[in-house]
C-alpha cells in the first residue's frame, strides 16, 4: 500500500474512532475501521464488528476470522493481498443486524476508504454489504457474479458467518471464492 494512502487511512481511522453519528458509539468498545495489505487492490466489505472485533478493533478475528482466512485461501489470497472492513464500523448490541440508518451513517467512511485505495474490485460479503451499496436482488441469485454499479465493479458472495453455519452456503461461498481467484488472475 502506498505511504500516502496509509496516512490517509490512519487519519480516517481516527475520525471513525471519534464518530458519534449514530447511537452505536455508546455501546462500542473499539470502532473497527479496517485493515490489510492491499497488494492485489481488492476491497472486501463485511457487515459489522462482532464481539471479538469490538474488543480488538480488528476486522474478522476469532473463529469467523479463521474461517474468513480459509475463504481467502480458496482464491489463493491472504490478508496481505486485500483490505477488509465492514459496512458498519461499530458493533450493534447483541450482534443484531445493523439498521439501515446505521449503514447510511457509516457509508461516507466506506466511500472515503474506497476513494483513498481505488480498488480494482470490491468484494461484498453478505446481504448487509449489498444493502450498503443499494444492490437489489437476492444474494442466493447474485452470488458469484460481477456487478458494475456507480463506477465500481463488485463481486458478490456470502458472509463468512453464514458460510460457517450452513454447509450449503459454505459450499457456494468456497465455489465463489475459487471463481474470484480465477477472475483476478485473468484481469
Amino acid at each position: 500500500m502506498r505511504k500516502e494512502a496509509e496516512k490517509l487511512l490512519q487519519r480516517l481511522a481516527k475520525e471513525i474512532r471519534k464518530c458519534r453519528s449514530c447511537p452505536l458509539w455508546k455501546t462500542r468498545t473499539k470502532a473497527v475501521s479496517g485493515e490489510g495489505g492491499f497488494k492485489k487492490k481488492l476491497f472486501f466489505v463485511g457487515e459489522a464488528p462482532g464481539r471479538n472485533e469490538d474488543l480488538s478493533g480488528k476486522p474478522f478475528c476469532g473463529i469467523a476470522g479463521r474461517f474468513f482466512d480459509k475463504m481467502l485461501g480458496k482464491a489463493y489470497l491472504s490478508r496481505e493481498d486485500i483490505f477488509v472492513t465492514g459496512a458498519v464500523k461499530c458493533r450493534p448490541p447483541h450482534n443484531r443486524k445493523p439498521k439501515k440508518s446505521e449503514i447510511e451513517k457509516c457509508k461516507p467512511f466506506l466511500l472515503k476508504q474506497i476513494k483513498i485505495l481505488k480498488p480494482r474490485l470490491i468484494v461484498l460479503l453478505g446481504k448487509t454489504a449489498l444493502e450498503a451499496f443499494q444492490i437489489k436482488g437476492k444474494l442466493s441469485e447474485l452470488h458469484g457474479k460481477l456487478i458494475n454499479k456507480d463506477n465500481y465493479v463488485f463481486f458478490l458472495t456470502f458472509h463468512p458467518a453464514a458460510a460457517m453455519r450452513f454447509p450449503k452456503i459454505r459450499e457456494l461461498s468456497f465455489r465463489d471464492m475459487k471463481k474470484l481467484g480465477k477472475l483476478i488472475r485473468n484481469r
